[in-house]
């Protein structure tokens, strides 16, 4: 399978498996690569999900451009692969990145959608669309400029420049830069962290952030009291303060796995 999805224990690991082709996503690819996520948001099994590609070499080199170009010149728009970018799909649980060599293009676009990301020593970004004529629209317009400084973002994205994983780091694009033989490992460590919390709480918050960000301030602080309401008054949230009080480890009801 050239998208892997397993899940275990709570979380479900989404590989891309390509690793002959640094990871470069077909047609077909980017379909699965998009049903996977739909089917960990839709999973109660599912509370965090790690997305990772195969073998050392790659992360995702982006689109496969044997395939791509031709599609998108043919008259094919690009929204086609929006659930693949996470443009519009509703998934509030948190996506944890664990970047291993390459990850360029589609590859780095498809990392800014995720929410913690972990790179090894080795990792090296671009977005080298422009060499080619093209632009990177599979979301990097608009969350780059809202993710870090807009002038590395514009750096990044105007001149198709390479930065190492410790640029990356540096810039905010990385929480962590790790060795590679301790990537995954690591990041199973920070989604084993997130099982211990509250799903509800998780994922409305990363909801919320989500949607309040375009908000204007006062709208935006209306908004954050509905939604922060709603856990207020779920059962997590009666389970969590009489754990907190009888001083024990919460059961979270949401927990579903």
């Amino acid at each position: 399978m050239s998208i892997k999805y397993d899940v275990q224990g709570g979380i479900a690991l989404i590989t891309i498996n390509r690793p002959e082709k640094l990871n470069s996503l077909n047609l077909k690819m980017y379909e699965d690569l998009a049903n996977a996520f739909k089917e960990a948001a839709s999973d109660p099994t599912v509370s965090v999900c790690i997305l990772t590609g195969a073998g050392d070499r790659a992360f995702c080199v982006g689109a496969d451009l044997k395939e791509s170009i031709p599609h998108l010149a043919a008259g094919h728009y690009i929204s086609e692969w929006d659930d693949t970018h996470l443009k519009h799909t509703p998934m509030y649980k948190p996506i944890i990145a664990a970047v291993n060599g390459f990850c360029l293009g589609g590859g780095f676009e498809i990392l800014f959608s995720t929410d913690i990301r972990l790179a090894s020593e080795n990792a090296v970004f671009a977005l080298p669309e422009v060499g080619i004529g093209v632009v990177p629209a599979g979301g990097t317009l608009v969350r780059l400029a809202r993710q870090i400084p807009y002038t590395k973002a514009m750096e990044i994205i105007l001149t198709g420049k390479k930065i190492t994983a410790q640029e990356a780091l540096e810039y905010g694009i990385l929480n962590y830069v790790v060795k590679p033989a301790d990537l995954l490992n690591e990041s199973i460590k920070i989604a084993e962290k997130i099982l211990d919390l509250s799903s509800v709480a998780v994922q409305s918050a990363k909801e919320s952030v989500i949607k309040l960000l375009s908000l204007p301030m006062d709208q935006a602080f209306d908004m954050e009291a509905l939604l922060g309401n709603k856990v207020f008054t779920n059962p997590d949230a009666k389970e969590g303060l009489d754990a907190f009080y009888n001083k024990r480890k919460p059961n979270f009801p949401s927990r579903q796995w």
